[in-house]
């Protein structure tokens, strides 16, 4: 009789068992950072760009899991960070640009050719009917309702002030921190109340962090000590958690962490090099900051943690100094453009038991991948979602270091809009495919493509569209065909009110 009692017990408490096995999942997005802006090597060897910056927590995370050298986002942060949390790339879900803080906003640039895109200038909308709008179901929805506590700690930048998206609670989160319509800080000195100054506020003040006024917290720090103390409740409750620990950092006003300011002035930065150097030492304390408490905690061993940025980091009239367009080689280019600096991003990922310590995976991976991955992680099955999923788990390479790459995958970049007053390196009216090596830029406005082969000129120097005419087309017809399948956005040619062709 004692055995069977005991033996009902086991089947009772099974489900709870299973429930506090599901592994604990932490995002930790950072807005702006390019491919270079860190000590962690992401090429062949390590770049001249590598060795200005020190980030040791990085190379910690490196060592201790996986390194991807061909990880993308979009070319600006909103479409990524609707792309993260919905699966869609962002030619399907239409919000191809970033989001102003109020609703109907679109922040196109006028041009004397096109008029704008009909692109989702409201962003992502967890409910049906809202203008301008992509209606989604959002992924910490999907991970609430498996038994995740979910927190949202910093920048969301999902949707305008005065639409659902605007609330990353309405999303899914149990907790948010910091996070609404905005996308970069009005500051980040806790000594200008990051921005709430009475008669010199504006849009962009962060909100939530009143604790923190007066003091001379960075907010990067005040956002990391605020989203651990979130982590309490879980984990005092022994309930699995989702963590995305998006930083403001690295976006502009340029400001100096006093912290690591005086120690790159004394390497002999400049003062605008110095402060953007600091604000990157902050952003990996922070990230040291997490990865220390989960240990602290007896929580790193069942703990996901994946790192990974917007878009590339800055170089149209780079705020932090040197010539235009240099500050991400050997990448060509910067944030807004298609071209490789634009849109391949630092990515780690450590999950304990299953990913090599310091392995690197060379499978190119974009950030609609994260959507189906977090979800297999979190062993959430048999979801069901309004919109269709366009990512593909990358947990297989994950769990297979030497599994060879998928190179039929094909990537796809639309960027139907004129972000910058004037046009720049593949900044402005863009569209990119990548399959394999191959990738293929679209022209908008001539109509013409560009080829390049990124194993053997990962710096974009070389067209090679004359030279394998075949391979343009095959390229081109793929581009095409997804793009139509999708609906694109496409601009209108204002002397023909027609939208501009497809590839």
């Amino acid at each position: 009789m004692k055995k069977i009692i005991l033996l009902f017990a086991g089947v009772l408490l099974s489900p709870l068992v299973q429930a506090q096995q599901k592994p604990n999942i932490v995002v930790f997005m950072v807005d702006d950072m390019g491919w270079m802006d860190t000590s962690v090597p992401f090429a062949d060897s390590v770049m001249p760009l590598n060795k200005r910056y020190h980030t040791p927590n990085m190379e910690r995370l490196a060592r201790e899991g996986m390194k991807f050298s061909n990880a993308y986002s979009t070319p600006v942060c909103t479409p990524t960070r609707i792309s993260l949390i919905t699966g869609m790339n962002a030619a399907h879900h239409g919000v191809t640009n970033w989001t102003h803080p109020l609703k109907d906003h679109p922040t196109d640039r006028r041009d004397s050719l096109f008029g704008p895109a009909p692109w989702n200038y409201n962003g992502l909308s967890p409910v049906e009917g809202i203008p301008h709008t992509v209606h989604a179901t959002p992924l910490p929805q999907l991970l609430k309702e498996a038994g995740y506590f979910t927190v949202h700690a910093g920048k969301a930048h999902w949707g305008p002030a005065g639409t659902p998206g605007a609330n990353p609670r309405n999303l899914g989160f149990t907790v948010n921190i910091a996070g609404n319509s905005i996308g970069h800080p009005q500051s980040y000195l806790g000594t200008e109340n990051y921005g709430n100054i009475p008669g010199k506020t504006s849009f962009n003040a962060v909100q939530d962090l009143v604790q923190y006024y007066g003091s001379e917290t960075f907010l990067t720090e005040a956002l990391t000590l605020e989203a651990l103390k979130a982590l309490e409740h879980p984990v005092t409750r022994q309930e699995p958690f989702f963590l995305y620990l998006a930083h403001y950092a690295v976006h502009v006003p340029l400001m100096a962490d006093k912290r690591y300011y005086q120690k790159y002035i004394d390497a002999g930065l400049s003062k605008k090099e110095a402060m953007y150097a600091s604000m990157i030492a902050a952003m990996d304390q922070s990230l040291g900051d997490v990865m220390d408490y989960l240990e602290e905690n007896d929580l790193a061993e069942n703990t996901i943690l994946l790192f990974m940025s917007d878009n590339g980091g800055l170089s149209m009239a780079p705020p932090m100094g040197g010539e235009q367009h240099t500050q991400n080689l050997p990448l060509r280019a910067g944030k807004g453009s298609v071209y490789e600096g634009g849109i391949r991003e630092p990515m780690l990922v450590k999950w304990p038991g299953v990913t090599r310590p310091g392995s690197v995976s060379d499978q190119y991976v974009i950030i609609e991948d994260f959507f189906p991955t977090l979800l297999e992680m979190a062993q959430v099955k048999d979801y069901e979602t309004v919109q269709t999923i366009d990512g593909k788990s990358f947990v297989p390479f994950l769990k297979n270091t030497g599994r060879c790459p998928d190179t039929s995958k094909a990537l796809i970049w639309h960027f139907p809009n004129k972000w910058q007053p004037r046009d720049g390196p593949g900044i402005n009216y863009k569209s990119a495919i990548r399959q394999g090596e191959w990738k293929l830029i679209y022209d908008m406005r001539s109509g013409k493509t560009e080829l390049y082969h990124l194993r053997s000129d990962i710096g974009e120097t070389t067209d090679l569209s004359a030279k394998y005419p075949g391979k343009s087309e095959a390229l081109s017809r793929l581009l095409s065909r997804q793009l139509r399948l999708w609906n694109a956005p496409m601009p209108t040619v204002k002397s023909t009110g027609e939208p501009v062709p497809f590839p």
